[in-house]
């Protein structure tokens, strides 16, 4: 790799670390690159990104950055996965992990928070986004719904009232 190759690499990783949401640190010795590939795969589909960095250059790109505190954990075979969406690469790493022993999960940061292992994997059985804007609609049009329902209740019980003294006069 020459200098400008270097150069690019350092640019393309500071990219990363200025527009994640969440960063997460992975050693990922001993995996194939079928699975390497499947770990890709599954984190496009969450719309999250898993890249293989030279720790060297990820130190270079960090200085400077809210992400800096990542530098301590670049040792080893170190990858990065990484997304705008602060739950969706913690979740597929997390879950990877599980099935997967090799892959093993160092920790990260979510803006200028440091997280362990254990907080990677907290942040990862969070809701998504999508499922919070969800839940949101559905506390909000419940009152909606209730409030129906009791002005429909006192028409309804005038009906069955007016229909009982019809049916008791008829006989």
């Amino acid at each position: 790799m020459d200098r400008a190759q270097k150069a690019a690499a350092v640019d393309s990783l500071a990219g990363i670390f200025g527009s994640a949401g969440v960063v997460v640190v992975t050693h990922y010795s001993g995996m194939s690159v079928a699975e390497l590939t499947h770990l890709r795969a599954s984190m496009r589909e969450a719309e999250a990104s898993f890249k293989v960095i030279k720790n060297r250059l990820a130190k270079r790109a960090l200085a400077g950055t809210d992400y800096e505190a990542l530098g301590d954990m670049l040792t080893g075979p170190a990858a990065l996965a990484f997304s705008a969406d602060p739950v969706a690469a913690p979740r597929v790493v997390s879950k990877y992990a599980k099935d997967n022993e090799k892959l093993i999960i160092l920790g990260g940061m979510m803006g200028t928070t440091v997280l362990d292992e254990k907080g990677v994997k907290a942040l990862a059985d969070l809701p998504s986004l999508d499922e919070l804007r969800g839940k949101i609609l559905g506390m909000i049009n419940t009152p909606a719904t209730r409030i129906a329902g009791i002005l429909q209740q006192p028409g309804g019980q005038l009906a069955r009232v007016l229909n009982a003294y019809s049916q008791s006069d008829a006989a």
